[in-house]
């Protein structure tokens, strides 16, 4: 029986690289040998391509390839960059196509598509450099439609980089111009105080034509006000699960991650963060391609229900395979 061959894309030109690094060593791990002939390759943080550590163009790394797992964190690897290359190529992959993994990864694009939707999400407000108002006039701008304190993100950034806090309306034109001046756009959004929580959702798994893994209860160090990028790098973040919710907050959460993939017409699997809080859970965004570097929610939640990282990159394969 010849083996499936399984290319694996990691590395980038994204703030990710080492997350990515980390997500790639871990899919290729997962695969057996008799059953998979895995191809290591790395995208180099100038964008060159490299298989078996030989560098070389993409369709020449991609040729032979069966089917391709996408370890690729933000940038390229997600704002459709890759998705659209592995089409033109002709190869299976695994995850979301172009326009899903790109209106994912969007936060303002993706805020106005689930508010439509019906989902509660935290109030915000975008701006880019395209805005002919000083950082003071949009400070102020948000400030008419709600109070602080602030989170100001990157529209187009993953693994919390980036982001600011502002306690009060002082703070918030240097956290905007800080975002605009490093990454063109920032969103800025109402600070929503509760439990954070990481839910993923399966496409065809278990029986259902989406499977919602159990939340994961987040529990980050005491001195961080949210989930930062020092947490994910250094994996410092705990994950609850099964979590203590209630059936009734489980069964919201559950609702609102499956609603999100749909609205966003995800593909195979993703991942939602979630803020529960007294008023029921507000959703802040959907992660596309999720990590499975050790010190991420999702191989925890996946233990959860006595499932593995081997056995959901299985599946995600024979999901490329049928698409």
């Amino acid at each position: 029986m010849s083996r499936t061959i399984v290319g694996v894309l990691r590395g980038g030109t994204s703030n990710e690289y080492a997350l990515s690094l980390k997500t790639g060593a871990a899919l290729l791990s997962a695969l057996p040998e008799e059953k998979y002939d895995t191809r290591d390759i790395l995208v180099d943080k100038s964008g060159v391509w490299h298989s078996r550590g030989i560098p070389m163009d993409a369709p020449r790394a991609l040729a032979q390839i069966d089917v391709v797992l996408n370890g690729l964190h933000g940038g390229a690897g997600e704002d459709g960059t890759v998705q659209r290359l592995l089409d033109r190529a002709g190869v299976a992959y695994a995850g979301s196509r172009a326009r899903g993994a790109a209106v994912s990864l969007n936060k303002s694009l993706s805020h106005e598509i689930l508010q439509k939707a019906g989902i509660q999400m935290p109030r915000a407000v975008s701006f880019t450099l395209n805005n002919q108002i000083d950082t003071g006039e949009m400070a102020q701008a948000v400030f008419s439609q709600f109070g602080p304190p602030y989170i100001v993100k990157p529209v187009n950034d993953g693994a919390s980089h980036g982001i600011r806090f502002a306690v009060n309306l002082l703070e918030l034109p240097d956290a905007i111009g800080d975002i605009l001046d490093e990454y063109g756009a920032a969103l800025i959004e109402e600070f929503v105080l509760g439990d954070e929580v990481s839910v993923g959702v399966i496409d065809n798994y278990r029986g259902q034509e989406l499977y919602v893994l159990p939340p994961a209860h987040v529990h980050y160090p005491d001195e961080s006000k949210f989930l930062t990028h020092h947490v994910h790098e250094n994996a410092t973040a705990k994950y609850e699960c099964p979590s203590n919710f209630t059936h009734e907050e489980k069964q919201a959460i559950e609702e609102m991650a499956r609603t999100a993939h749909r609205a966003l017409e995800l593909s195979h699997f993703s991942r939602a963060d979630i803020i529960l809080t007294r008023r029921g859970p507000y959703l802040l965004e959907v992660n596309a391609l999720p990590g499975l570097y050790s010190g991420a929610s999702l191989p925890v939640m996946l233990e959860a229900v006595g499932a593995s990282t081997g056995e959901f990159v299985e599946h995600a394969i024979g999901l490329a395979k049928q698409y």
